[in-house]
């Protein structure tokens, strides 16, 4: 079996144990290793020339053809950067914490040869990730579109002041509001961004988009949850100052006045992410966010 393996970007000091013992574990039981072929000179510093031979590294498209089972290795960042390179047919992804939070991330360290062999033999269940779509309109132009797992946020990345947005679904207005901007959340995102700025908690099995405005002027603006069925459309309305669409917290468009953005979900492109079935949702939020307890 073909293991690809994507890396946190930043220097984590666990692969220097880790990577070796990893491949020649995989070796062992006749399996191979594919990596980015960005990650050269990084593994070069890792491994030595007798394990780096036991390794493929292949560009993008060929390493998610040539996986058959995906092992992200960071915090919920990189798992999150695969998660919006999938196609409906690429392998199940297997989720492992090397940083400090890991909400979605469904392993940690002490738990990965463990886990890593249970995926191998098909023998941990997938919990299936919507995939959503964010596209910019000028002048009835598409000029941007992106994927997103976590959320869409429009907001100003320079001087901070207010501007106008108008959001609506199904033709019928849902917000006129003014203020810093606006997420759009999916369940999974619902405890990152948004759930700072005030917004809900979205079970994961849960179909919708939450829509949560950030610092709005006005009182009556309240977090709202949606069905993620219906295509959401938002026209922003500003000054000079630029307002970007931001996805996931990796990728950015800037907007001019009069960009029309569209959001929805990408009709059967579910991200299919290994879970730890000793592991539940709400003992997560307890353990991530002492949720529920006293």
């Amino acid at each position: 079996m073909n293991i690809g393996i994507v890396l946190k970007p930043q220097k984590v000091r666990d692969f220097n144990t880790l990577l070796p013992n990893l491949i020649q574990w995989l070796q062992r039981r006749k399996h191979r290793a594919v990596f980015y072929e960005q990650e050269k000179e990084r593994l070069s510093k890792i491994l030595k020339p007798t394990i780096i031979k036991a390794v493929d590294l292949l560009d993008h498209k060929s390493f998610f053809n040539n996986s058959e089972l995906i092992l992200s290795l960071g915090g919920d960042g990189t798992l999150i950067g695969v998660c919006r390179q999938l196609r409906k047919k690429d392998a199940p992804v297997l989720g492992v914490n090397m940083g400090k939070l890991g909400f979605i991330t469904q392993f940690n360290k002490s738990e990965f040869f463990d886990a890593l062999e249970l995926a191998i033999n098909k023998k941990l269940k997938p919990i299936s990730l919507q995939l959503y779509n964010a596209t910019v309109y000028r002048k009835n132009k598409k000029v941007f579109q992106s994927n997103f797992v976590n959320d869409a946020v429009l907001n100003r990345h320079q001087i901070s002041r207010i501007f106008s947005l108008k959001v609506e679904t199904k033709n019928e207005p849902i917000f006129e509001i003014s203020g810093d901007g606006l997420i759009i959340t999916s369940p999974i995102g619902s405890t990152a961004y948004s759930l700072a700025a005030g917004g809900p908690i979205i079970e994961p099995k849960v179909k919708a988009l939450g829509l949560t405005p950030i610092c709005p002027h006005g009182l009556t603006h309240r977090p709202l949850v949606i069905d993620d069925s219906e295509v959401i459309k938002v026209d922003i309305h500003f000054d000079n100052a630029p307002v970007s669409i931001t996805l996931d917290g990796q990728e950015s468009f800037d907007c001019i006045e009069g960009d029309s953005i569209q959001i929805k979900k990408k009709l059967g492109h579910n991200i299919k992410l290994l879970q730890n079935p000793d592991r539940t949702y709400f003992q997560t939020l307890r353990d991530k966010f002492t949720y529920g307890k006293r």
